[in-house]
């Protein structure tokens, strides 16, 4: 890899990083707390960085904030059961998508980003929930069908939250190739 492509990867790890911090779950960096933007992080991870090794440092650091914040406040380990890990394939759904679409002619193509944004994102939202529900220990094993009854009342807040943060990225997308064509008209 080149070094300029090289920092152009770490620059985009380092405001992806930066984003986890201020936006996953209980932390200390705001006096409030923002939704939680690692989905849409993920699906952005996959699109720009790619790499399988950059998906692991991003699992990691999600996970060293979840047990770091169960660290000082034990009332945010109640997610940490075997259920957890779950979200390793509910991550990994959405770095394929980001993946995917940055194979696509416009990744940021209206119709295609935000197909991906929402199917990986509902994709995500049951495979964590239901290995949640199967694997915590929290709940009666009942089975996957079973299973399968609990947890939408979730979806509305994992698919709104998720969502603004896609339309957010999108819109600034949107913005700077306007500005771009603008320059270039002007020139």
């Amino acid at each position: 890899m080149k070094t300029s492509q090289t920092n152009k990867c770490i620059l985009i790890a380092a405001a992806l990083a930066f984003f986890m911090l201020l936006t996953r779950g209980s932390h200390m960096l705001t006096p409030f707390s923002l939704p939680d933007a690692s989905i849409a992080l993920f699906l952005l991870g996959g699109l720009w960085l790619k790499r399988a090794g950059w998906f692991a440092a991003f699992f990691v650091l999600a996970t060293c904030i979840d047990f770091g914040a169960a660290a000082f406040d034990p009332a945010q380990g109640f997610c940490l059961t075997n259920g957890y890990w779950g979200l390793i394939p509910s991550y990994g759904v959405m770095w394929l998508g980001g993946i995917w679409l940055s194979k696509q002619d416009d990744a940021f193509n209206a119709q295609s980003y935000a197909l991906v944004a929402l199917s990986t994102t509902f994709t995500a939202f049951v495979i964590s929930t239901q290995t949640y529900y199967l694997f915590s220990g929290r709940f009666p094993a009942q089975g996957l069908i079973e299973s399968m009854k609990h947890g939408w009342e979730y979806l509305p807040s994992w698919m709104g939250y998720a969502g603004v943060y896609f339309a957010i990225v999108w819109l600034t997308s949107y913005g700077l190739r306007s500005l771009t064509v603008l320059k270039t008209a002007k020139e």
